[in-house]
């Protein structure tokens, strides 16, 4: 079977797959030894250098998932962000970050690039002007996320992309809200696609994982890196992970309609002041979304009329969804982020007291509305 000729639906199941598996089975197996014996012609098989059988089997799921030649897993998709980043960036470097990044990948800037040596610059995602003025004789890389957390901008990833090869920077992309489902960023000329692969790729909320793909050569030097901190998958984690990819198509695309449905609701409800979801046709990046995605993603955020108060009794009125700091799984969840994992002055700056995402799972769309629906009823009237 090739690659580049299966449909998405096919190649989550069917893509990176040895035929025929060993002995015969259709998935497979976890590899649990860390020692192997050498293989003929040099190589060392290592479960610390994600090299592991089932590990090695992983990575060429997720190579194939996203067009690469080559992929490591992780074991966390900070862990994916930073050994991507030290893949490109040495002592005296610069980085330009394009975005309102996710909390995380925020706070290892501002607490770990400085003693890295690395110096760095954040900028509007859809400004080219600004990545311009931003570039420096030390800049070596640029980094963005497909979809930002947790405004949900879309930013010219195309030209991001055309911008970082024509100045020799290496290009580094968050591609998690969006999901290879969605978008597979090395087919506009990304380097280095990572993921938090504890969310939608995995899918099921019961394991921590990170990925990163890319060249052979680029994703070389991210293993170094990888083995160099310990941070590879542990077998047991990567076989979980290549079982929820089977399933990630069907699972995103439903979530993906149930997003879309719910941001609708939200949007013509009085009790909503905001909406963000590039699927709706009011979304400043609407039309850009539109052109290069299949889908529009799984994770919206919006503000109720009645400030913080209100984003606090919403979440804990709702029924269905879970009130938990995560997203992509087949539960849908709810986030008051100025009271949950965005808490505290450390965090991604700019996220208003009242802001709550939403990460739709793939229940019935019609009961994640009426959830909604009677949370937003029994917030008090705003006058």
């Amino acid at each position: 079977m090739s690659d580049q000729r299966t449909r998405f639906e096919t190649l989550s199941v069917h893509g990176g797959e040895p035929r025929p598996a060993a002995g015969g089975s259709v998935v497979f197996p976890i590899h649990q030894g860390t020692v192997f014996e050498d293989a003929p012609g040099g190589g060392v098989r290592y479960i610390r250098l994600g090299t592991n059988p089932t590990q090695r089997h992983l990575h060429r799921r997720l190579a194939a998932l996203e067009g690469a030649e080559d992929a490591v897993a992780t074991a966390s998709g900070m862990a994916a962000i930073s050994t991507a980043l030290h893949s490109v960036l040495d002592a005296g470097d610069h980085l330009i970050a394009a975005g309102s990044f996710y909390g995380g990948t925020h706070r290892f800037l501002a607490e770990h690039a400085a003693h890295l040596g690395w110096t760095y610059d954040l900028v509007d995602p859809a400004d080219p002007r600004a990545w311009r003025e931003a570039l420096r004789p030390a800049t070596t890389a640029f980094l963005t996320e497909t979809i930002t957390n947790p405004h949900l901008r879309v930013g010219d990833l195309a030209g991001a992309a055309r911008f970082a090869r024509e100045h020799g920077l290496a290009s580094v992309i968050d591609n998690t809200f969006a999901t290879p489902v969605v978008f597979r960023p090395h087919s506009v000329g990304f380097d280095l696609v990572c993921h938090s692969a504890t969310k939608a790729l995995n899918g099921h909320s019961d394991i921590a994982a990170g990925a990163v793909t890319g060249s052979a050569a680029r994703i070389a030097r991210v293993a170094s890196a990888m083995g160099a901190y310990g941070c590879s998958l542990d077998p047991h984690a990567a076989f979980l992970l290549s079982r929820g990819i089977k399933t990630l198509a069907l699972r995103v695309r439903q979530q993906n309609a149930n997003a879309a449905a719910v941001a609708a609701f939200l949007a013509g409800h009085a009790a909503v002041a905001q909406v963000n979801y590039p699927g709706l046709a009011s979304h400043p990046d609407h039309a850009r979304a539109a052109a290069l995605f299949d889908g529009f993603g799984s994770v919206l955020s919006f503000r109720p009329a009645g400030g913080a108060a209100a984003a606090a009794a919403l979440v804990e009125s709702m029924r269905v969804a879970y009130a938990a700091s995560s997203l992509g799984g087949v539960e849908s969840l709810v986030t008051h982020l100025a009271a949950g994992i965005h808490a505290g002055s450390h965090e991604t700056p700019g996220i208003p007291p009242d802001l709550v995402r939403f990460s739709a799972g793939i229940e019935s769309p019609e009961d994640l509305i009426a959830d909604l629906a009677q949370a937003l009823d029994g917030l008090p009237a705003v006058v």
